[in-house]
């Protein structure tokens, strides 16, 4: 009985593979970006082109993939404070002239505080109706709205409000608003809640982002309707929606579950995916969600 104690206590006392994988993932991640950042500027010059794929299939993945490992708290409590709290040190990294650490700042403080944002929202029809209506608001914004304003006529405060990345062998830096970041970890968290295809969602939300710089770039659309800069949220909201699509529609066919208590009412993990039952019955693995 004593030895299968031991044994027992043993196991408990392992840290978890995942869990050290996570880390050891985040620490790669935040050396290598950290050593990008400071010395981007002396790397290869390269064209446009190349500097779009570069942007597109290296270092936004290699940034977000850091919203992806800290994805486990979405279910923490005090996200806002702790989010608001970074934003609090992006200011001051910001005042001190370091920018590289005001950019991750920024980058994790608004993905805590989208995190935080989804708790408002009762069921995966709340984040359908936000996919179909942001698209909309940030289309308007960046033509004729606030968003055009604030890039024609004071581009230090998008700057200020805004994720760098940067271009190897220049100064310069394509950039993404944070209200970009802050729907891009809003619709993670909610694929991850709502069981739907976690890992896929971020590939096509990452991949969305990187089209469009690449429509930036050519000017196509910027020339057509007088842009000053194109809105990320439309393409982020539609990769969101074809990537879960019949897994969303499954969802908002199926009934309303009854509250607890009345003839046929659910129990309280059925009303929410990440009540305490719910998340005690199911892994938090990220890559086997929703079957996909």
């Amino acid at each position: 009985m004593g030895a299968t104690e031991d044994a027992a206590s043993g196991r408990a006392a392992r840290p978890d593979g995942s869990a050290v994988l996570r880390r050891s993932l985040l620490l790669a991640l935040v050396a290598g970006l950290g050593a990008y950042y400071a010395f981007h500027d002396r790397l290869w010059n390269a064209s446009d082109w190349w500097d779009v794929a570069f942007l597109a299939f290296v270092l936004m993945p290699a940034c977000f993939a850091l919203v992806w490992l800290a994805l486990p708290l979405r279910t923490w409590r005090g996200l806002l404070p702790m989010g608001l709290a970074l934003g609090v040190l992006a200011w001051a990294f910001n005042v001190a002239d370091w920018h590289t650490p005001e950019n991750f700042a920024k980058l994790i403080g608004i993905a805590l505080i989208g995190f935080w944002f989804l708790s408002y929202f009762e069921t995966v029809a709340w984040v359908v109706l936000v996919a179909a209506i942001i698209p909309i608001v940030d289309s308007y914004s960046v033509a004729r709205g606030p968003t055009k304003v604030v890039l024609e006529h004071h581009e230090q405060v998008f700057t200020n409000l805004s994720i760098a990345f940067p271009i190897p062998g220049e100064d310069a830096a394509a950039n993404l608003g944070l209200p970009d970041v802050l729907f891009f970890a809003l619709f993670l968290a909610a694929a991850a809640r709502f069981y739907l295809r976690t890992g896929w969602t971020w590939v096509a939300m990452v991949a969305s982002f990187g089209a469009t710089i690449a429509l930036a770039v050519s000017n196509v659309l910027e020339r057509v309707f007088n842009l000053g800069g194109l809105p990320a949220l439309p393409l982020l909201s539609v990769a969101f929606l074809i990537v879960n699509s019949d897994l969303l529609w499954r969802q908002l066919r199926r009934p309303r579950a009854v509250p607890p208590g009345t003839p046929g009412g659910g129990t309280p993990a059925e009303v929410d995916p990440d009540s305490a039952r719910t998340r005690a019955s199911q892994p938090d693995t990220l890559d086997g969600e929703g079957g996909g």
